[in-house]
This record gives structure tokens, sequence and C-alpha cells, in this order.
């Protein structure tokens, strides 16, 4: 088997979390690792593969044929654009950028070299979501009304060890929230408009802490969401399924999606039907329609592979990833202006 040959930039977490899953990938070939650290080094050697200190560095000196992103957010543009100018197809993980302008540039830059960006939403690799957005667009529920959500947990203290997760930037919006907004864009289709209440204070960081929205999607469909990362809780994607073993597996649901004749529990896949007509007057019956839940970072990293390969199509493209990000960072907005914030 040809192997795609893979590099990394940025071996911190979320690049160890690519590592781990590209071991089980047996299409995939890691080539060099690149970090500013220089402990990394170490790290590089057990897997026995060339370490640089910069992406540019490492793109002179190897051609690798797919490049994964993982810096923090603020520094995702240079290594991106220098992979694509250099031939390489490119998963950055998400958000895309921290400003729709970067991001564009990243479009374009995708666009004149012919190669393709894949942005790390790694949800839409997993099952359940497919089976989720399978179930409204079926009308399962009959027409979706309205959808409830929340994102509540205490992140450790040493998690704001680096000073960068204590900024904007990496705060609970653009680095959690992100993922929500992407989750219910792919099952309920676009964010059309939105308000919110944007709060922190709680650690004193500069970052914000907690937000509330309200948002209207397509089709009528109405929305609410709840974030905060400063209270402990059960009711989180991670805690929910046990995707991430740093959240001990609740699996309490965090989504609610109610409709005209039915609604459901995610992410466990809870569906609730009236045993006759659908009103107050007849009892509502569960039916679990749970599934297993595959590593959604090793689908992802396959699947990176065969786009590359040209053998299936991005799941979700630069451009994609780049509405998200605008519905994502509305939120802001709409607190800092106290206005409903039109997309």
């Amino acid at each position: 088997m040809n192997k795609t040959r893979l590099a990394l930039i940025g071996a911190g977490m979320i690049g160890k979390r690519h590592l781990k899953a590209m071991r089980e990938v047996d299409e995939a070939e890691l080539v060099a690792i690149v970090d500013t650290k220089t402990d990394i080094q170490q790290f590089a050697q057990q897997w026995s593969v060339p370490f640089f200190s910069s992406s540019e560095e490492m793109l002179q000196a190897l051609e690798p044929e797919g490049v994964i992103v993982c810096t923090p957010t603020e520094i995702h543009l240079e290594p991106v654009i220098a992979s694509l100018e250099h031939g390489a197809h490119v998963l950055v993980e998400k958000p895309i950028t921290p400003s729709l302008e970067e991001a564009q540039k990243i479009i374009s830059t995708s666009q004149q070299t012919s190669r393709e960006v894949l942005v790390g939403h790694h949800r839409r690799h997993y099952g359940i979501l497919q089976k989720t957005r399978q179930l409204i667009q079926e009308r399962a529920l009959g027409q979706l009304i309205a959808v409830q959500g929340m994102w509540t947990t205490r992140k450790a203290d040493d998690y704001y060890e680096p000073e960068w997760r204590k900024l904007r930037s990496s705060g609970p919006v653009l680095i959690n929230l992100i993922h929500e907004i992407d989750t219910l864009r792919y099952v309920c289709g676009e964010v059309l408009s939105l308000s919110a209440q944007v709060r922190g204070g709680i650690r004193n960081h500069p970052k914000e802490e907690t937000a509330v929205l309200v948002m209207e999607l397509e089709n009528g469909v109405l929305g609410t969401f709840l974030l905060s990362d400063v209270t402990p809780s059960p009711w989180t994607w991670e805690h929910g399924t046990g995707e991430n073993t740093g959240f001990p597996k609740s699996g309490q649901n965090a989504y609610r999606f109610v409709g005209t004749e039915a609604c459901f529990e995610f992410p466990n896949l809870t569906l609730w039907r009236p045993d006759g007509k659908p009103d107050w007057n007849h009892p509502m019956r569960r039916k679990d329609l749970s599934m297993p839940l595959e590593d959604a970072y090793i689908v992802q990293c396959r699947h990176f592979c065969k786009v590359i390969r040209k053998q299936e199509k991005p799941r979700i493209t630069a451009e994609d990833a780049t509405r998200t990000l605008a519905a994502t960072l509305a939120v802001f907005e709409a607190s800092e202006s106290g206005k409903l914030v039109c997309l």
C-alpha cells in the first residue's frame, strides 16, 4: 500500500490526539513533527521522524502530501498558507482562524493552489451525528420546531497554565461553542440570526466564561444554547459520550430537539413519541436508538488521506467552516452591541 505522507505542525494536546489516531490508520505515514518547543524533539524520536522548529524549515526539507495544523488558533494562518503554497493539502484544527479576514485568505490560497483545506470539526465524522441529521431531514419528529442545548463544565485550573488559553481567541466561545454551532448548522441548517449575552470574571481571565444564545435557524427553527467553562456539570457532549477520557462519562444528554410529532435527546439518541395522538393527554414512549461511538479522529484521518488521493470530497471545507466561524463570532458582536445580529 502506498501510504499518504503526513506532517504534523503543533504537537500539543490536540496534536497528540491526532497522532494517536494516525497510529490506527494504515493509509497514513507520519514524516515530520514541527513544534517551537524543543522538548518535543524527544517525542519525535519516539515516532522515528525528523523534528523541525518551524513549518517553513520542514516544508523546505520535505514534501508532505498533507499537513495537519494544530497550533494555537491565533497562529493558524502562517503554517496553513505555507503548506498550501508548498503543494500540500491541509487539515487545520477548528476554528479555521480567529477572524473572517484570515479565513478568507486561506480560502483564496486554497483555490489558487488547487489544494484542499479540511477543518477539524471532527464531530461530523461520528455516526451518532449522521443519524441525528438523518432523523431531522426525514422528519422523524414531524416539523422541527426548536432545539435546546448546553455545554457546561469547569475546566481544570492547570488547563490555563499556558497564557494563550486565557485569551479570547482560546476562550470557550471559539474553542467549545464553535463545535456546538457547527453541530446545529449541520443538523438543523444555517443560523439566520442570534442574540447573546456574554460574561466573565470568575477566574479574572481576559476571555469570556459564560454565554447564553437565542437563535433563529433555517425553516423557522428556534434555538437556545447555554455555554460555561466555570461550572461543574454532567451536561457536555464530551461527558455525555465519553469521547474524551479527561471528561468522565456521565451519559447525560446535552441537546433536545422538539418537533410537531416527537422529540429527541442527543447525543445518546433517545426518541420520545406519544402513544396515540400527539398531545398532552397521551403518554410519551421512549425508544433507544443508541449506537457504538467510533473514534472520530481515526475516521477523520482516514478521510483526509482519501481526500488527498481524490477518493472522497471534504466533509467540511474551509468555506463551510468559515460560515461556522461567522456564526460563532456573531456571539461577541451581539453581546457587545446589545442587538440582534443577522447573518
